[in-house]
């Protein structure tokens, strides 16, 4: 049976989302992140009474701060992707985060997302595979808005209604057989003809078509 006993904030600059976090002494907590607009996301950190089983039938009673409780999560959070990781979530020191806790964070968060996005230039120029890139460097990547050759998001191909070949989607003009999948675009780069005159032409009976062409 936990009691509340004391209350922390747990900030999260970062718009990562997580799995729950479960704890004996109070069960599970989700870590909110900031709504689009949102410069950070608060989540409020009670303070518990834990139990401990002394083996004989007796049990023992012990405070958790919330502070403590905070730190616990945002240290398991932070250190998910290995030595040095900060993925912006912190305790702030009071009833609010300060403008200088959040700078920090936002500092250390870009000097992660850095790291990253150099390890995985430094991979592609040694292996030039994609496959070799991990989402957490392409999100790094995404965050800071940074254009790299192998930040992209792969899609399936569509299907040529006419031959069924496997084709790029927004493709004018099928390249198997010919056929135009997309006029504007094809009459925009010159392979077909445009205009009124093409759509007046295309209405014709093939009566009309042979009396326009023997004039």
């Amino acid at each position: 049976m936990s009691t509340e006993t004391s209350t922390a904030l747990l900030v999260n600059i970062s718009t990562e989302k997580w799995p729950p976090r479960h704890r004996t002494y109070f069960g599970s907590l989700e870590v909110r992140s900031p709504e689009p607009g949102e410069p950070y996301a608060i989540t409020p950190i009670r303070g518990c009474t834990g139990v401990i089983d002394m083996g004989d039938k007796r049990t023992m009673d012990y405070r958790i701060t919330a502070r403590e409780i905070a730190e616990d999560i945002a240290r398991e959070i932070n250190s998910d992707s290995g030595e040095g990781s900060f993925h912006g979530v912190f305790v702030a020191a009071g009833a609010a985060p300060t403008e200088a806790e959040l700078a920090d964070a936002r500092r250390r968060l870009e000097e992660f997302q850095r790291r990253l996005v150099a390890a995985a230039d430094l991979e592609w120029e040694r292996t030039k595979n994609p496959m070799f890139i991990t989402d957490l460097e392409r999100r790094a990547a995404r965050q800071l808005g940074l254009e790299k050759p192998w930040l992209y998001d792969p899609k399936p191909l569509a299907e040529c209604p006419v031959c069924a070949e496997k084709i790029k989607h927004g493709v004018a003009v099928c390249r198997s057989c010919g056929a135009i999948l997309d006029r504007e675009k094809a009459a925009q780069y010159g392979l077909v003809a445009a205009g009124r005159k093409e759509r007046h032409k295309s209405s014709e009976t093939p009566a009309e078509a042979v009396n326009e062409a023997g004039k």
